[in-house]
């Protein structure tokens, strides 16, 4: 009777710590590729929570921060070692088409994954500390074109990624010929960037505005401008853009997410309807107002076309720029 009772504790056990793997296998899984702070980050805690509170999610989402390589450690680390995993996705941006399409992942190509979702596309920003006496792009550029050694810009991507071209552009459109003395120093996320500014090792920062925000808010940082056509609405409207400033230079880092790519069609499916139905929401218009995000509105085989037209685009930017041959 004994030895009964103990098999019956123990098959008890057994079964009592196979519903916990079970249920620690279903819980959702989210890799932000940079430290906290970022973009990427953000997509994740703040889709992860949105999901959650419309009932999308059963569990909270489990926010990874996986830095490295621009993103290309956390891209290995899918590709590589979680192909299958049918409850993992990934935040994703432009920058990740940029680093995709210069080959900065290397081996890795933008197929061997699978494209969910977008959930807005997130304006560029040049900003510099709030007490700097840049007030304005052009007195900026003007400094880079007088001095490219004198003006260190840092970025949350690597070198030759988003960020990078975002500010590359800029200078392309202002008349500086030689956009590679830009001095561009890369950091694992847009919140470590900003902090080095705040420290006073670089002079400039070149974001997105979710991460911009915050340092503004707290007073921290000024932005000199917006990559947008036009004016943003709301809190941001005081921000002016590079076009009124002379500079015609727009960049808009669309936001979203990469599944693995052997995840199960059914899980797919799942993951691409429930951000369409996040999209829709109310509280991700008010998340979207909130942060500045401009409308991108496309899940499964149409954001996978977007993703590879991006690609396209950004691989001919890069050779115009010569950051690619």
């Amino acid at each position: 009777m004994k030895f009964t009772a103990t098999r019956g504790l123990l098959a008890a056990a057994l079964l009592s710590l196979g519903a916990v793997a079970a249920q620690a296998q279903d819980t959702p899984e989210c890799i932000a590729p940079a430290n906290p702070g970022g973009g990427w980050d953000f997509t994740c805690r703040q889709v992860g929570k949105s999901l959650q509170d419309l009932g999308l999610i059963d569990a909270t989402m489990q926010v990874v921060n996986l830095a490295g390589g621009g993103g290309g450690v956390a891209y290995a680390e899918v590709v590589n070692k979680r192909a299958s995993d049918d409850n993992l996705i990934v935040a994703a941006s432009s920058a990740t088409a940029t680093r995709l399409a210069q080959g900065a992942y290397p081996g890795n190509t933008m197929d061997q994954v699978r494209w969910v979702g977008s959930v807005g596309a997130d304006y560029g920003v040049i900003a510099v500390a709030a007490d700097s006496k840049i007030d304005t792009l052009p007195q900026l550029l003007d400094q880079i074109k007088a001095n490219p050694g004198s003006v260190s810009v840092a970025g949350g991507s690597a070198v030759g990624g988003w960020d990078h071209l975002k500010v590359l552009i800029a200078a392309n459109a202002y008349g500086i010929e030689d956009v590679r003395k830009v001095k561009y120093i890369a950091f694992d996320g847009g919140g470590e960037a900003v902090t080095q500014l705040l420290a006073g090792s670089v002079q400039a920062f070149t974001g997105d505005i979710s991460e911009a925000k915050g340092f503004v808010e707290s007073g921290d940082i000024k932005v000199i401008a917006i990559l947008a056509p036009e004016r943003l609405e709301g809190e941001f409207a005081s921000f002016p853009t590079a076009r009124e400033q002379g500079v015609d230079a727009i960049g808009a880092n669309w936001r979203g997410f990469y599944a693995p790519g052997k995840m199960s069609d059914a899980a797919y499916d799942k993951w691409a309807k429930d951000i369409g139905t996040l999209y829709a929401s109310d509280e991700w218009k008010a998340v979207m107002e909130a942060n500045g995000l401009a409308p991108l509105d496309l899940q499964g085989a149409d954001f996978q076309k977007f993703v590879a037209g991006s690609v396209s685009q950004i691989q001919s930017i890069s050779r115009e720029i010569g950051i690619i041959k």
